[in-house]
């Protein structure tokens, strides 16, 4: 396939950060613009802990999206000093910054991440996310106005990530500030990461899902095998946490918990990589791996 549409003087190709405080909606919104999953998400926040590309090619324009981690103030582990890196390294030469705000609440959050999108010259697109919660429409159109008087926005767009609403104005409104440029990827592909990192992404969302409050942000998950047999993919995914009481945990009564964690994981899995799975998990202790750098650098957090 021709990935460089030289003769065409439509072809339109940038990257596009969406930038955010955390558990904004920022990875579901991408996630519905790729029309299928590819950042894990969770109600917990700070679930999103890389950058992700998502890649979505309509004609003549590709979209090469930046999900990030989202930022926040403190930064007292090794772990929310590296998401805090990669969210705004995700800031360096792009092309548009989509900020995702939450309709409802204004916090310091939002305002830290909109004193470090102070400098930048390029257009800011401010998505205002969950407007499917407001009871009327006269509530969110004062709140709009506030918005709108933060910075000077290139747009402001209300939206619903989670049901899907309004995201084609916010597409096309991206697509009009993209440069004129070759393509810089297959028009099939839509993300720039491995499957092996997928699937490791899907078993740490499964646990996040699971565990809810009893497990904090100390388990990362690590693919020690990944191999294709026949029409069978074979997965084994190494789970890491910092005490044996978060070991117990993730395992559950009689080993039930991790059973249902390995089911979700495995449907997932199914469905993105169109292909029966074999996945093994195993729950390991290493203690103080969040705080180490050298120890998040052996987990391939070193990525920018």
């Amino acid at each position: 396939m021709d990935i460089t549409r030289p003769n065409d003087p439509d072809s339109r190709c940038g990257f596009v950060a969406i930038v955010g405080r955390p558990n904004v909606g920022k990875s579901t919104l991408l996630n519905h613009i790729l029309g299928q999953k590819l950042s894990i998400t969770s109600r917990k926040p700070q679930t999103t802990r890389h950058q992700v590309l998502g890649i979505k090619t309509l004609g003549p324009v590709q979209t090469i999206y930046v999900d990030t981690p989202g930022m926040h103030e403190d930064e007292p582990r090794a772990l929310n000093r590296y998401m805090n890196k990669a969210a705004s390294s995700a800031l360096v030469d792009v092309d548009v910054v989509i900020f995702v705000v939450d309709y409802m609440a204004w916090t310091t959050a939002d305002e830290l991440v909109l004193a470090k999108l102070a400098k930048l010259k390029c257009p800011v697109i401010l998505a205002v996310n969950k407007v499917d919660k407001a009871e009327k429409r006269e509530t969110l159109l004062p709140h709009l106005d506030a918005l709108s008087k933060k910075r000077e926005f290139a747009e402001i767009i209300p939206l619903s990530a989670l049901r899907g609403q309004n995201l084609k104005p916010l597409e096309e409104a991206v697509g009009r500030f993209l440069p004129e440029s070759i393509h810089y990827y297959p028009d099939d592909q839509i993300t720039d990461r491995s499957e092996r990192f997928l699937a490791a992404e899907i078993v740490r969302e499964k646990i996040t899902r699971q565990l809810g409050a009893e497990l904090p942000y100390s388990a990362a998950v690590e693919i020690e095998e990944f191999r294709r047999q026949g029409a069978t993919l074979h997965i084994s995914a190494l789970i890491l946490v910092e005490r044996n009481g978060q070991k117990k945990i993730i395992i559950g009564d009689k080993g039930e918990r991790m059973r249902r964690i390995g089911q979700e994981a495995r449907k997932d899995m199914e469905q993105l990589f169109d292909s029966k799975i074999m996945l093994r998990l195993w729950v390991k202790v290493k203690r103080g791996w969040a705080d180490s750098d050298r120890a998040l650098k052996s987990l391939g957090m070193n990525d920018f």
